[in-house]
């Protein structure tokens, strides 16, 4: 336990996983000590095991429903809303990237600014996904013919291991965006950062479930996440590279949709498309008669 400059002891703060708009302890009971870039030891964080994968993919598929059917202005206000929570606590998230990238304070302010923008950036799409997937389809015969994009389900994700915030922001608001809820499994070697967005996503207007984030080994849990029959997309991207191909082979098992593992560490700075937002919706077309 730290000593405060005015000599009394500081709270000490307890590290746990995120799952159903709440912060339970792995049922496992482990832990895993968290060290910043000189091995000095920041926190212990709680290693999430098989049945913390089940929960979060049981408390997100609940969750489905009722955010799939939000309307899209809905899901942007709420999304908007985490960004403005990201906003108010800048400084935190900035001594989070510091500890856990090892960079200069103005490298990780610089960052934090870049992951507001992209929240953001998201939030402003949810109204706009359908305009821009979708279509009305010239067709022979007396008939009106439209496609229109839907929430694929449940998606899991492997954040990034280095980009801890940034990258995290970069695969998750898209998810959730499109009407998707999530089980993310965070940076192992970084994960303060995304402990502390779990308490944003907490405290905002996102609804328990929607957004579940696991601390812990991605080679221990993304077969769980490949193999869950009710996770219906799976996002490689912080994969190991020696586990991206078993990880494939299982989501194939379950027909997901998978999102592969970069060739290189993707560039979460740059701007993004809407690759992303297009991976987790399905298209429904539908067919009505026009009378003359």
């Amino acid at each position: 336990m730290t000593t405060s400059t005015d000599g009394r002891l500081a709270v000490a703060k307890t590290y746990k996983l995120y799952v159903g708009g709440a912060f339970p302890r792995s049922e496992s009971g482990r832990s895993y000590p968290v060290t910043d870039q000189k091995g000095r030891l920041l926190a212990h964080a709680a290693l999430a095991s098989r049945k913390d994968v089940r929960d979060a993919v049981s408390a997100a598929r609940s969750a489905g429903a009722g955010w799939a059917g939000a309307t899209g202005y809905n899901r942007g206000q709420v999304l908007y809303r985490v960004a403005e929570m990201l906003q108010a606590r800048h400084d935190q998230f900035t001594d989070d990237v510091v500890a856990a990238e090892g960079a200069t304070r103005k490298r990780a302010t610089a960052v934090v600014d870049a992951t507001i923008d992209r929240w953001v950036w998201y939030a402003g799409w949810t109204d706009k996904i359908t305009s821009v997937l979708g279509s009305v389809n010239s067709v022979a015969g007396p008939y009106l013919n439209w496609s229109a994009p839907e929430p694929t389900g449940v998606v899991g994700v492997l954040a990034p291991q280095s980009s801890s915030l940034l990258g995290l922001v970069d695969v998750l608001a898209p998810v959730l965006a499109t009407g998707c809820t999530a089980v993310v499994v965070a940076s192992q070697e970084r994960p303060l950062p995304a402990i502390g967005l779990a308490e944003v996503l907490a405290t905002s207007d996102l609804p328990g479930g929607v957004a579940n984030l696991l601390t812990g080994s991605a080679t221990e849990l993304g077969p769980r996440l490949a193999a869950h029959a009710e996770v219906q997309a799976l996002d490689l991207a912080g994969a190991p590279e020696e586990l991206a191909a078993e990880l494939e082979r299982a989501a194939a098992g379950t027909v997901k949709r998978v999102l592969p593992r970069p060739a290189t560490e993707a560039d979460h700075t740059r701007v993004p498309g809407i690759e992303r937002l297009r991976a987790y919706t399905e298209i429904k077309t539908v067919w009505h008669p026009v009378g003359r």
